[in-house]
C-alpha cells in the first residue's frame, strides 16, 4: 500500500500521465494528416498508411511508456503479497512490450521494410530500448515462474534488474523525445509548418510532459520505502517500583 511520502508523487504521475495521453491522442487524431510524408491527395492505399502511422505514437507512448511506467509504480501502491505484485508488474511490462512491438510494425506497415527505415537515431535508439525491454521482461518471466534459483543469486540479480528497468524507461522516453524533434522539425522544413501554430504547441507540450512524467515515476520508484519503527513492548519478571 502507498505511503504518505509517495502519495504525492503518484498523484502528480497519474495527472502527468493523464495530460500526457491526452496530448498524445489529439496529435494522431486531429492533426492525422501530418503522418504522411506528401502534401498532395492521398490514394486509399495512402490513407490507410496515414492511419498505421498515426497509431505509432499512440502505442508508443500510451502502450509502452505509460503502461510501462505504472507497472514500475505497481511496488509502491498495490496492497497484497509480493508475489501479487510481481505478477501485476510481469503482466503490465508484457502488455508494454506487445504495444511497443506493434507500434514499431505500424511505422513500418507498406513502406519500404524496417531494415531501410532503420537510419536516424529515433529509429535505433527505440530498436535498443524494445531489446533491452524484452531482455528485462524475458528475465523477469524466468525468474517468477522459475523458482530453482536460490534466495541470494535472486538478491544479487535485483539491482541490475531495477537498474536495467529504469534505465530502459528513461531510454523509452528519450527515445519518444527524438521522435518528435525528428517529427516537428520535418514538418517545420518540408511542410511550412508554423513554429507557434496550435500543432507545433501540443507536440512541444507533449515532449515536456513525457519529461515530466519520467522524472516523476522514476523519483517515485527510487524513494526509500517508508517503514513505522515498531515499539516492542518488553515485559521484565521484576516489579517495577511505585514510583516509576
Amino acid at each position: 500500500m502507498a505511503t504518505g511520502s509517495v502519495v504525492p508523487l503518484l498523484f502528480l504521475a497519474r495527472i502527468s500521465g493523464l495530460l500526457v495521453a491526452v496530448l498524445v491522442s489529439i496529435w494522431a487524431i486531429s492533426f492525422r494528416s501530418s503522418f504522411h510524408h506528401h502534401s498532395s491527395e492521398s490514394s486509399p492505399q495512402e490513407d490507410q498508411g496515414i492511419t498505421y502511422s498515426a497509431l505509432h505514437p499512440l502505442f508508443m507512448v500510451i502502450g509502452f511508456i505509460l503502461i510501462s511506467g505504472e507497472a514500475i509504480l505497481i511496488h509502491r501502491w498495490l496492497p497484497g503479497s509480493r508475489s501479487l505484485k510481481k505478477s501485476v508488474h510481469l503482466c503490465l511490462q508484457g502488455v508494454a512490450l506487445a504495444s511497443g512491438i506493434f507500434g514499431i510494425w505500424t511505422k513500418f506497415h507498406g513502406q519500404k521494410g524496417i531494415v531501410a527505415n532503420f537510419y536516424s537515431l529515433h529509429s535505433w535508439m527505440g530498436l535498443i530500448c524494445i531489446l533491452l525491454f524484452g531482455a528485462q521482461w524475458l528475465v523477469g518471466f524466468l525468474s517468477f515462474w522459475h523458482r530453482g534459483e536460490g534466495r541470494t543469486v535472486r538478491q544479487r540479480v535485483l539491482p541490475w534488474h531495477i537498474f536495467l528497468g529504469l534505465y530502459t524507461y528513461g531510454l523509452a522516453v528519450a527515445t519518444a523525445e527524438t521522435g518528435l524533434l525528428e517529427k516537428l522539425t520535418f514538418l517545420q522544413t518540408t511542410r511550412n509548418l508554423s513554429k507557434h501554430c496550435p500543432e507545433s504547441m501540443v507536440v512541444n507540450s507533449l515532449g515536456l510532459g513525457l519529461a515530466f512524467l519520467s522524472g516523476i515515476v522514476i523519483w517515485a520508484a527510487v524513494s526509500p520505502k517508508y517503514q513505522p519503527i515498531q515499539t516492542k513492548l518488553i515485559y521484565s519478571d521484576t516489579k517495577k517500583c511505585p514510583s516509576c
